[in-house]
């Protein structure tokens, strides 16, 4: 049976004291990769980061979901290694759930958004 991995993807805020919020998550069920964020804690990030950093994190965290960029654990393992002082990707994680919907689902109210 596949198990659930994933990575949190983190808006940087203060690296230097790893200060960070969660804007997302990438999902591995086994057969698929599934990039989730929290438009609402993009938009908040305004009052956080000035415009130009705030534009350039909402465009790769977008980017990452529509253009499906992610595709292995090893990029993710490569993304935690060498991601920059405005976005960070925890290393990844398994957690003991079927790869279903509703898995997914808690995963993203448990470490993202549970708007």
């Amino acid at each position: 049976m596949n198990k659930l991995r994933y990575s949190i993807i983190y808006g940087m805020l203060r690296p230097e004291i790893n200060e960070q919020i969660s804007l997302g998550l990438i999902i591995f069920d086994g057969e698929t990769v599934t990039v989730r964020y929290s438009e609402e804690k993009l938009k908040a990030m305004r009052g956080l980061f000035s415009d130009v950093k705030c534009d350039y994190i909402g465009k790769v965290v977008r980017s990452m979901a529509r253009k499906k960029t992610i595709t292995s654990p090893e990029e993710v393992s490569y993304l935690n290694r060498y991601s920059n002082n405005l976005i960070g990707f925890s290393e990844l994680q398994t957690v003991d759930l079927a790869p279903t919907k509703s898995s997914k689902d808690w995963l993203y109210r448990q470490y993202v958004y549970a708007g």
